[in-house]
């Protein structure tokens, strides 16, 4: 019986993840993007933590066993994964999220623990990952099980579809265009990279609805402030007022970022929809499997999300 062989679209953290998984399972691979790796995925910052996301159940069992491989992950160097203890904060009375609740050896805060004019508060421990590093370690994963690359932009999803035998989109915010969704929408994100005065525990507060974050994951060398989440804007240019109000405000938490020298701005663009997209679809040429629409949250979900698409792969 000959190999099946699968394209998928979109070398972010989805589908590099997605196309590892079924490469590892013996599929015969090869990713199309533009770019790769993925520009939103390299721009993030990155921690775990399924973030705002639906569906709720199904959000759920991806992420916990996403958090079981990236845990491993933190065992091998070359993946740029560490497990860190921290603290997510609140100003006002709040509970904890449920994911976070089932976090092993999660309690609150003592009242010394936060800065002033916090509340609440919770510490925990989460992988906290270096994307530029973990996406080359991904991309060196991929080409070891034997997948390949190639460069270039597509147009339709069919061009693919008489090729292979199947066709994963993970085309992010392409699929706008790719799968002709028009729920799909970019929530703006811009970071700041800084070197690291000595932080060794991450830091996030609950801002709520408010397009204005506060935390920062520390790095080893250096260190990632954010951050925001400006609603349908897909402005990719860096704005350094913005830059200056994070580290204003991640500065007021912890005064050893204010001296801190910048590295690098970094601006991504999360693909956001009502519902995160995995579902087979046979509307065009040849099987497709969609995986996309994750928004702030694809990280998080990435290796459970990888492991739904390969099971869709084989039943199609």
């Amino acid at each position: 019986m000959s190999t099946k062989r699968v394209a998928v679209v979109g070398a972010g953290v989805i589908g590099l993840t997605s196309a590892i998984v079924l490469a590892e399972d013996g599929f015969d691979v090869t990713v199309y993007a533009e770019q790769i790796p993925g520009a939103t995925s390299l721009a993030a910052g990155a921690s775990w933590g399924p973030y705002l996301v639906q569906p709720y159940d199904r959000v759920q069992t991806w992420a916990a066993h996403t958090l079981a491989v990236l845990t491993e992950h933190a065992d091998q160097p070359q993946y740029g994964v560490s497990m860190l203890s921290g603290i997510e904060a609140s100003r006002n009375a709040t509970v904890l999220p449920a994911w976070a609740a089932a976090l092993p050896g999660v309690r609150s805060c003592e009242p010394g623990e936060l800065s002033a004019g916090f509340t609440c508060g919770w510490r925990y421990k989460i992988p906290v990952v270096d994307m530029p590093v973990y996406l080359n370690a991904l991309i060196a994963r991929l080409l070891a099980a034997g997948g390949s690359f190639v460069q270039r932009r597509l147009d339709h999803l069919d061009e693919l579809g008489r090729q292979f035998d199947a066709v994963v989109n993970a085309s992010g915010l392409g699929a706008a265009v790719l799968a002709d969704d028009a729920t799909l929408y970019p929530v703006r994100g811009q970071l700041v990279v800084v070197t690291n005065p000595g932080i060794t525990e991450f830091f996030s507060e609950d801002t709520g609805d408010s397009a204005d974050l506060t935390h920062f994951l520390p790095h080893r060398d250096h260190v990632v402030l954010g951050g925001t989440a400006s609603t349908i804007n897909a402005d990719s240019e860096i704005d350094l007022d913005v830059s200056a109000a994070i580290m204003g405000r991640c500065a007021a938490i912890e005064p050893r970022l204010a001296s801190a020298t910048v590295i690098e701005h970094r601006v991504g663009l999360r693909p956001t929809r009502p519902e995160i997209r995995v579902e087979i679809d046979r509307s065009h040429q040849g099987l497709v499997v969609h995986n996309y629409g994750h928004g702030g949250a694809g990280l998080s979900l990435s290796w459970g999300c990888a492991q739904t698409t390969r099971l869709m792969v084989i039943e199609g």
